[in-house]
């Protein structure tokens, strides 16, 4: 069984309650949560809106996943990701998304982090909690498995 390895999700990156007055605003505040924390410099809030621009990050089950492209590789101060909620649903190019988990890393490690949201998120149980998550340690142990579920 291979080794579980947490999602580098700092709970001051989780916000449930958030609104987004559009798909670019959603992107920002994960951009600026991803800031806050001290995973990033300003610039590369641009980079992920460059991406979106790219190619959406939306994959389904009303959930976003934006990062920045290799360009912001360079002010990526180490690997993170944040996670908003928001509520009311933000129209991402006729898509509802509900929730946002931002990411930001270093080198080859944004591959790692999309696999492993993937498999949580894939799994539509898994992918409806977190978009009904009321609770940061709710959304923690979603995104933090311990692996003893499958044991």
């Amino acid at each position: 069984m291979p080794e579980v390895v947490p999602l580098p999700l700092d709970p001051k990156a989780v916000r449930l309650d958030a609104t987004a007055s559009s798909r670019d605003d959603a992107i920002r505040q994960c951009g600026e949560m991803l800031l806050s924390v001290g995973a990033i410099e300003a610039p590369y809030i641009d980079t992920m809106l460059e991406r979106e621009r790219s190619i959406s990050t939306y994959v389904g089950e009303g959930v976003a996943i934006p990062h920045g492209t290799l360009a912001g590789k360079d002010v990526v101060h180490h690997d993170a990701i944040c996670v908003l909620r928001f509520p009311d649903g933000v129209d991402w190019d006729g898509e509802r998304v509900d929730v946002c988990v931002g990411i930001a890393a270093k080198g080859d490690g944004h591959v790692r982090l999309l696999s492993e949201l993937a498999q949580i998120l894939l799994d539509p149980d898994h992918a409806r909690e977190l978009r009904e998550a009321t609770e940061t340690d709710a959304v923690l142990r979603l995104l933090q498995p311990t692996g003893e579920e499958n044991t």
